[in-house]
């Protein structure tokens, strides 16, 4: 007895594909020509105080995953302090750190230390959702850090 080939498989190449070798993904997301780090899709967030006995942001921050996000970091001299937070910081994927006219783009960062009054302005995509924190290391009190609820 001979077997016929199988001529119903699965693998037909009516799936929605434009063109051979061409894997469309129009229309899943509608950032424009510029893609996600246009300036037209970027949020600025409520800045960050590093200044003695004041706190470092004046609410918790909800950002969504996905969405790109800017926010200034500004230290008034006062002391020298720092911000500190792993967590946060692999759970985000940074465009740049600009301070001053120097702009850094980093592979990874785990704090960011004023020795003196400055300004870093952080730009960064929201990636990994969770409640993640910086904070002053060694600081004890709530309102020495700032909490980001990413969604």
């Amino acid at each position: 007895m001979a077997v016929e080939p199988d001529d119903d498989d699965d693998d037909d190449d009516d799936n929605g594909e434009e063109a051979e070798g061409t894997h469309d993904a129009t229309g899943m997301f509608d950032y424009g020509f510029s893609g996600l780090l246009a300036r037209q899709n970027r949020s600025d967030l409520a800045p960050l105080t590093l200044a003695s006995g004041q706190p470092v942001a004046s609410a918790e921050y909800t950002i969504k995953s996905g969405g790109y996000y800017r926010i200034t970091i500004v230290a008034d001299g006062s002391q020298e302090l720092a911000l500190s937070g792993g967590d946060f910081f692999r759970a985000i994927w940074i465009n740049e750190i600009v301070i001053g006219d120097t702009e850094i783009r980093p592979m990874g960062v785990h704090s960011i230390e004023f020795d003196a009054e400055g300004t870093a302005v952080l730009s960064f995509v929201a990636v990994l959702p969770g409640r993640y924190t910086l904070s002053v290391p060694g600081s004890s009190g709530d309102s020495m850090q700032a909490v980001f609820n990413i969604q």
